[in-house]
């Protein structure tokens, strides 16, 4: 396992579980028998959903996928009925509850619940470990798993049944790590600073220096540690709609969802009566940096943007006009590959002081304790301490643009929650669907028990700038 994945089961614990949850909304109702059978007949096709992590003795390597001799689908897969009556947005808000939960360790990293008893509809919620995969392999893996055809596409059956070896015992992992170190120790490589390479890590310094000479500022998300229970919130508009905003006003279809969350965010502070005067916001942004090589294959491929805003509101307009600046200073710059670079370059945790994380969700968990009594927040009152990180994540996922199918049965919707670990107590995961994109907002319920607000704050924002890009386009035709 690469330090980049091991990343998320170290920074995994019971209140801030490091896995991908979304949600898929099914035509029709479907049985659980229909979508086990669907599944288990693919799931050959897709090698790591059963792979398990074995954990090397001292931790001296970061944990390794192996083949898992003991896999049975049936512990992946489980039903979970609703009573009759309810809603499509009370059966999301129980399979939440299911997802704050830990995925066991033990096995492979995934799990699928298919939620039954929402009159003429199915929903799939499927949960992966951030360090098996991350959104662009997530995409890329239902394309296995789902079809884009109304018909179910045929796969080559399995060549042979499932038999692989026996787990590594702990001498052969022992062996194993203290060789590959060695091999590390004797081909150790130092950054070449000489050139682009030099000039890319200078501006990571750069932007890592930033964080501490020019700090954000502590929104109310921002005031304590991550508790375990979630909201969550969706909100869906038209890709064309979209496309009219950039056409009107310029700035790439990011630009126009960015600005949407960040004038929503302050006009939520605003409206809390928060000092935004001279403050600042800062996102993080993440950006996938596989190349055409590495198409299909898991694992995390991602850098980081960090664009930092004016905390206040300014008006939709104004907000794009500034939204495009940063990010192209941000894209001339090249943040996202020095980032990327930097992170290949920096030293190597040594896994042996990651050693304590491992007893996330077992019987000696630490952090089980801290779920189930969070620390209090900070009073609202007092004088809060400059933000030396960032506000909040937005992360936008690609997806299909056409229809896609389960059993024969077409995926009317796609949402997905973002993980929240830290201080972060709120995040957004941008979806796109079949000419749709999905806002998610997610929130920590007691950092941010009104999400609601934020989520119409958002919305507002985008509105405006809509009506002000028809109203625009209208002029333009009227002229």
């Amino acid at each position: 396992m690469t330090q980049h994945d091991a990343s998320f089961l170290y920074g995994e614990t019971a209140s801030s579980p490091m896995s991908m949850t979304s949600f898929a909304v099914i035509e029709g109702e479907l049985t659980f028998k229909d979508v086990r059978d669907h599944i288990a007949s693919r799931i050959h096709m897709a090698h790591r959903l059963r792979q398990r992590l074995v954990f090397v003795p001292f931790n001296l390597a970061h944990p390794k996928w192996v083949d898992d001799p003991d896999f049975d689908i049936d512990n992946h897969i489980f039903e979970l009925p609703v009573a009759a009556g309810t809603s499509l947005d009370q059966a999301i808000e129980r399979g939440i509850e299911e997802a704050e939960t830990l995925l066991p360790r033990n096995q492979p990293l995934w799990r699928m619940d298919v939620v039954v008893g929402v009159a003429d509809r199915t929903i799939i919620m499927q949960r992966a470990h951030h360090a098996m995969l991350d959104g662009a392999s997530a995409v890329e893996l239902s394309l296995l798993l789902f079809d884009l055809q109304k018909k179910p596409a045929q796969f080559p059956p399995e060549k042979a049944p499932w038999n692989p070896p026996p787990l590594p015992s702990p001498a052969e992992l022992v062996v194993e790590a203290m060789q590959e170190n060695a091999r590390k120790l004797l081909d150790g490589k130092f950054p070449d600073l000489r050139g682009e390479h030099g000039e890319l890590l200078r501006r990571a310094g750069e932007t890592l220096s930033k964080f501490v000479s020019e700090p954000a500022m502590t929104a109310p998300w921002n005031t304590g540690l991550v508790g375990p229970k979630r909201l969550f919130r969706t909100h869906s508009v038209g890709f064309s709609d979209l496309r009219a905003i950039r056409r009107a006003f310029g700035g790439t279809l990011n630009d126009v969802v960015l600005t949407a969350f960040i004038e929503g965010a302050a006009r939520y502070l605003d409206e809390k009566g928060e000092r935004t005067q001279d403050a600042k916001l800062r996102v993080m942004c993440p950006v996938n940096v596989r190349h055409e090589g590495e198409k299909g294959a898991m694992g995390n491929r991602v850098s980081a943007i960090f664009p930092m805003f004016e905390a206040g509101a300014l008006g939709v307009l104004e907000r794009l006009k500034r939204v495009r600046w940063e990010t192209e200073r941000l894209k001339q710059n090249r943040d996202a590959q020095a980032m990327s670079l930097m992170m290949e370059s920096a030293p190597q945790i040594p896994p042996v002081a990651m050693a304590p994380t491992l007893l996330v969700g077992t019987h000696f968990d630490p952090t089980r304790m801290a779920a189930r009594f969070p620390l209090p927040l900070a009073p609202q009152f007092a004088p809060r301490m400059p933000n030396f990180g960032f506000n909040f994540t937005l992360t936008n996922v690609p997806g299909v643009q056409t229809p896609q199918y389960l059993a024969g049965h077409e995926v009317l919707d796609l949402f997905g929650m973002m993980m929240l670990g830290g201080n972060l107590g709120y995040g957004v995961a941008i979806y796109s669907y079949n000419q749709r994109v999905i806002f998610n907002f997610t929130s920590e319920s007691r950092l941010m028990p009104d999400l609601d607000r934020m989520r119409d704050h958002v919305v507002g924002a985008y509105e405006e700038l809509l009506a002000l890009a028809q109203a625009e386009v209208f002029a333009q035709a009227a002229g």
